[in-house]
């Protein structure tokens, strides 16, 4: 006989086998390495967990999503808690999260250790890149949960030392959606026009309290590094504790151990600088006091050496009437002067005529002496003159038998001769040019 087999409907099957699992699986939680992360659209977030030999797909809801406190990623090792359930519309089981969380902190913190090398080697962190600090800034801009001790403590602290208006941007801190939420704040206060409705702040300060390394990852992520890193307002990170680090305060441009601390690096202690302005005044005022005292001895002691006014006029008045009676007398001899002048005048022709006739008188004598000694008196008495072809005077014999012709110059003419040597005599023969 044929054996009776059961026979199921498709869905009687699929839905036996979701009650299968989920009455063996209720409630697991499962170790592995996510892998093909994505969120949807609703806020769902579609995943994978693998290890060496398999892999388990998982679905976590958006309401569960919402409280992680980091934001899921292919390669972070997690711990997963929820139940195992089919999707009769594919004929695949998978994993619906309710709870995740990083599988022990050394996983965690390898991957910050990764995304800090990134960040750095971006120039993320560069210390040339950060902005001074306001000294007073006038209006202070706050990213952080609006409920809270964080948020009350700063706005504490500031109105402590100095009060100054304070903008606070509300954000999630934890969770998803919270490092979009951060980022978008310090985005927001940076495109605040300056002069408008809402005061651009002069600096800003992203805070929150302690918690585990867990709970504030969001200060990791990506989207809030470089929304700190490309502010144009200085932005000092407050996050955690003393001992806390995210990379948020490697990108920020002061880090605050507290948030407290962040409000007392904000603003300084106004009563400190009252009175620091108070000493500088005190100390201003007696410099002043001290100086016109100084230029004041110097004034009386270069009063001293001037002499008295009366005394200097007196002086000069003196000097005045000295110079007016020797003008005057200076005059009285022009006059004079001028006066001896013209009787002079007067007399003057007798004198030059005298001079005139004795001036004469020398010049004919020294004319007389002159023409007695000249060449034309010499050659009157006899005397010849004898000059060489060159027309140079002839001393001696010696000269004229050297010449070979002669002049013989006489008072009425001139004669010229050819000189020959004959035993020791010379003698002349007398020729016409």
């Amino acid at each position: 006989m044929q054996e009776a087999i059961p026979e199921f409907t498709v869905s009687e099957i699929s839905f036996a086998v979701k009650r299968s699992l989920e009455g063996s699986f209720s409630r697991v939680c499962v170790k592995g390495e996510i892998f093909g992360c994505k969120r949807a659209d609703s806020g769902h977030w579609y995943l994978s967990l693998k290890d060496e030999n398999a892999n388990l797909a998982a679905v976590c809801w958006k309401g569960v999503a919402a409280g992680l406190a980091f934001k899921p990623e292919d390669g972070l090792e997690v711990a997963a808690v929820g139940k195992i359930t089919a999707f009769a519309g594919k004929s695949s089981y998978q994993l619906v999260i309710e709870r995740m969380e990083i599988a022990g902190a050394g996983a965690l913190l390898k991957l910050l250790e990764e995304r800090k090398q990134k960040f750095a080697a971006e120039g993320l962190f560069d210390a040339a890149h950060k902005k001074p600090i306001p000294f007073l800034p006038e209006t202070i801009g706050v990213v952080t949960s609006p409920a809270g001790a964080v948020i009350r403590d700063i706005i504490h602290r500031i109105s402590g030392r100095f009060p100054t208006r304070i903008i606070v941007w509300p954000t999630l801190v934890q969770g998803e959606g919270a490092a979009e939420q951060i980022a978008a704040a310090v985005n927001g206060f940076n495109s605040l026009p300056t002069g408008g409705t809402i005061p651009r702040p002069d600096v800003l300060i992203v805070a929150r309290g302690g918690g585990s390394l867990e709970d504030l990852w969001c200060f990791n992520e990506e989207a809030v590094i470089r929304a700190v890193y490309n502010s144009e307002i200085p932005i000092i990170s407050a996050v955690g504790h003393e001992t806390d680090t995210m990379l948020i305060d490697y990108a920020a441009d002061l880090r605050a151990p507290t948030p407290t601390g962040a409000a007392e690096f904000a603003v300084p202690v106004k009563s400190e600088l009252a009175a620091r302005l108070a000493t500088l005044k005190s100390r201003m005022i007696n410099a002043v006091n001290r100086f016109l005292s100084e230029r004041q001895t110097r004034l009386e002691g270069l009063k001293r050496g001037i002499p008295d006014l009366q005394q200097i006029l007196a002086e000069h008045t003196q000097k005045l009437d000295d110079r007016t009676e020797r003008l005057r007398l200076a005059f009285a001899n022009f006059l004079q002067n001028r006066q001896n002048r013209l009787v002079l005048s007067e007399i003057k022709p007798f004198y030059i005529s005298n001079i005139m006739e004795k001036k004469s008188e020398a010049l004919q004598n020294l004319c007389l002496r002159l023409e007695s000694v000249s060449v034309e008196a010499v050659l009157k008495r006899g005397f010849a003159w004898v000059q060489s072809g060159r027309h140079k005077t002839v001393y001696n014999a010696d000269e004229a038998r050297r010449a070979g012709s002669m002049k013989i110059v006489f008072a009425d003419g001139a004669v010229k001769v050819r000189t020959t040597e004959r035993k020791n005599e010379l003698q002349g023969d007398l020729f016409d040019d």
